[in-house]
């Protein structure tokens, strides 16, 4: 226990905290067997200020709390041997007791033979002798020696015969006797020891055969709550609880045995018929030493302790014959359905006073989490070997096999969930199957390590599709696993649905299986009710966290593919400084139309927005996004490429008109068909402002008029339109929906996408 600071301190020399002396030294004058506290109270303060004094006080009832916090602990720590010194200082009370009875009935013995040894002694006389034996020898029993002798004599007989309650009227009738006869001085008292002893003789003896015969297999319910009650009236309490208490055990250990040797297999019907059985046992003890006992601290201490040791049992049990084996081979939903039904019955003990669920926790956590890892580790294993095989088209998932709780038909199944690939389809399908198994639990602890589980497994199978693109090398998290690579597009589109519809609908569907159940209105449907459950901060933090892993495939999508517009297959840039030189190379003015790179992104986001259109129906947003970030991908290469504009700036000599003008025209195609495509964010639209705004400075730096090089606005719109309708197919520019996946089809146009 720790003494607070200053809590001892003091002027004298001897509780000196200043001064180099040991503990030992300083608590000297507190054990001298001379010790006069008033005194040394007196003499201490009577130089201390009232602040002193109060700081005293103060300290010292720190001290005071801090010994009663220590004693409670203590207590709590030795729980088991505080209840059992309490039982032995009973049962110590108890045998002084008979002991001082014991005594007081021999020294009463004693005491008379001693007065009629003197008696006798002082009548001796001539003829007295012989006219006392004669006397003694003549004499007629008295009334009360006459029923001592038949109240034994009908003792036994009850006692023999069994007659419990015959013979605790007797006991009860003899010791009323006892107690008047003591008073009254009616009764000799080598009668009344007599008495006395033969009634604690009696009692103890219908104690040892009410316990021998409350033991016995045969003995039903009634009788052993009979033999109990008894034996706590005879005054043995203590001994009365232990037995109720042992008689139950033995009666759930001969039932075991039972349903062990029945034949039953160890599975989910073995974990309900002895989770049953346990705790239907302990419940009906607790019942019982609540009836015959009341609420006495010292018989409720030793229930709880009972109850925690019957529970310990069961759990040992289970975890032996039941949850090992399936614990750890991955078997979440056995283990998790046998712990709940554990769970569901412990929890029934709660109304009693009894809160056994902490130690079935304790038992089990270990098992659920060696589950859990196995099967996060089957459910990333068996991906992995789907995706090695994924031809990475989309599809319904097969009949049958839905994940949201809707009827095996077809229309279900296509109505509930979107189109994925295998291996989507696979890792879904397993996923909702573990959050379904854990949110049988119903424990947060569980919910939450589920949780971090299917970030686990989500993070795995997006670095598979990461590494299913061409090219890619981030192999880091696949353990030397092979992944079927996306050749063409619409495959590697297919990659950003599959992780698209996992992370914004069907992983947060199935994370609402681990949470509690919610009450909804009558009118509600499961589906709307879910919905509103998908509105949830808890859902929306989930949705964003799986949005950052989605992200990470997006990134390397547009990363991949603007790598592939940039570079060639020798690694040189195509884009680059010399391509707009050499235009002022040639005296003709030449035919202007959009650079072959930049017609390449166009064309190429321009497919990707019709595949998207098709997979991510609903998921406009996402899609515009996409575009987005590819464009913005390869701009900001542009923008920030050295050696690019080094020779711009700082080459042999400055951009040309031919080059200016063509550099100008490809980036306004860009913004030209970003607006129309309605995915020309903000950021993008100042980054290539910048672009040009620093294009024409370097002809500025260089002593040239860029306003006499650079035609007007309109003459750049006409030539980026004319470009967009040849690269289409002479489509019109007003078709929007051919160009862009997040066209609105009502009047009136949308904003451009702000980031």
């Amino acid at each position: 226990m720790s003494i607070p600071e200053g809590a001892l301190s003091s002027d004298a020399g001897d509780l000196d905290f200043g001064q180099e002396v040991t503990l030992g030294d300083k608590l000297k004058a507190f054990k001298s067997s001379g010790f006069d506290q008033e005194s040394y109270v007196s003499a201490k303060c009577r130089t201390t200020s009232e602040k002193e004094i109060k700081h005293l006080v103060t300290c010292l009832l720190d001290l005071k709390k801090a010994s009663a916090e220590e004693m409670r602990k203590s207590v709590y720590a030795n729980y088991p041997s505080f209840i059992r010194v309490s039982r032995e200082i009973s049962d110590l009370e108890g045998q002084l007791v008979a002991l001082r009875n014991l005594l007081s009935n021999r020294a009463a013995i004693i005491h008379t033979l001693a007065e009629g040894t003197r008696t006798d002694s002082m009548s001796s006389g001539p003829g007295s002798r012989k006219k006392g034996s004669f006397d003694f020898e003549h004499r007629e029993p008295t009334k009360m020696e006459l029923w001592l002798s038949q109240y034994i004599d009908n003792l036994n007989i009850l006692l023999a015969e069994r007659r419990v309650d015959e013979a605790l009227a007797a006991l009860d009738e003899g010791e009323r006797v006892a107690k008047e006869e003591k008073s009254n001085d009616s009764m000799t008292p080598i009668m009344l020891a007599s008495l006395q002893a033969t009634i604690t003789e009696q009692r103890q003896k219908l104690a040892d055969r009410l316990a021998e015969s409350a033991c016995q297999p045969s003995s039903s319910g009634k009788e052993l709550r009979s033999s109990v009650e008894i034996i706590k009236k005879i005054g043995d309490g203590p001994r009365a609880h232990t037995l109720l208490l042992n008689s139950h055990h033995q009666k759930l250990q001969s039932k075991i045995q039972g349903l062990q040797t029945s034949g039953s297999t160890y599975g989910v019907a073995y974990t309900a018929a002895l989770s049953q059985l346990v705790f239907s046992i302990i419940a009906q003890a607790s019942s019982d030493s609540l009836a015959i006992f009341g609420d006495q601290p010292l018989y409720t201490s030793e229930l709880v302790t009972w109850s925690v040791k019957q529970t310990n049992t069961f759990a040992n049990l289970m975890k032996r014959h039941v949850i090992a084996s399936p614990s750890a081979s991955g078997g979440l939903r056995t283990v998790a359905e046998c712990v709940q039904i554990s769970m569901g019955h412990c929890y029934l003990l709660e109304a009693r006073g009894l809160a056994l669920a902490p130690v079935l926790l304790r038992h089990f956590r270990p098992c659920v989490d060696k589950a859990l890892n196995a099967n996060l580790k089957r459910i990333e294993t068996s991906t992995a070997a789907i995706a090695a095989a994924d031809d990475w088209l989309l599809s319904y998932p097969p009949i049958g096999t839905c994940s949201l709780g809707t009827p095996p038909t077809l229309g279900s199944s296509i109505v509930s969930q979107p189109k994925l690939s295998s291996s989507a389809h696979r890792f879904n399908l397993m996923v909702q199957e573990m959050c379904e198994d854990i949110g049988l639990l119903r424990s947060s602890t569980f919910s939450n390590q589920a949780k971090e589980g299917l970030h686990q497994v989500f993070s795995s199978y997006i670095t598979m599709l990461v590494n299913a693109l061409p090219g890619s090398s981030e192999t880091e998290n696949l353990e030397g696993r092979i992944v079927n690579t996306a050749e063409n597009d619409t495959q590697q589109i297919a990659l950003l649905a599959n992780a698209l519809f996992l992370a914004e609908e069907l992983l947060p569907r199935a994370a609402l299986k681990l949470m509690p159940l919610q009450q909804c209105l009558p009118t509600d449907t499961p589906r709307r009710n879910s919905d509103k459950q998908l509105r949830t901060p808890e859902t929306r933090e989930l949705k964003k966290r799986l949005q950052r892993y989605v992200d990470q495939l997006r990134d390397s999508f547009c990363r991949k593919h603007a790598l592939d517009l940039i570079f060639s297959e020798d690694g040189g840039a195509r884009l680059n400084a010399p391509m707009y030189f050499s235009m002022d190379e040639n005296s003709e003015e030449p035919e202007w139309f959009p650079s072959p790179i930049f017609q390449e992104l166009f064309a190429k986001l321009y497919s990707f927005a019709r595949l998207a259109s098709d997979m991510f129906v609903g998921r406009e947003r996402f899609s515009t996004l996409l575009l987005i970030r590819l464009t913005e991908t390869v701009i900001l290469w542009l923008s920030d490429e050295q050696s690019f504009w080094e020779e711009i700036e700082h080459g042999p000599k400055p951009l040309g008109p031919f080059g200016l003008r063509q550099f100008y025209l490809d980036l306004q195609f860009v913004i030209h068909f970003a607006s129309e495509g309605r995915y020309l964010s903000r950021n993008l639209h100042q980054v290539i402002k910048n672009i040009i705004s620093r294009a024409l400075g370097s002809i500025v730096a260089a002593g040239g008029d860029p306003d006499s090089m650079v035609p007007e606005d309109e003459w750049f719109t006409n030539h980026a339109q004319t470009a967009i309708k040849k690269l289409t197919g002479n489509a019109t520019p007003e078709n929007k929906d051919v160009t862009s996946p997040t066209v609105d089809t009502s009047e009136g146009a949308l904003p451009s996408i702000e980031e």
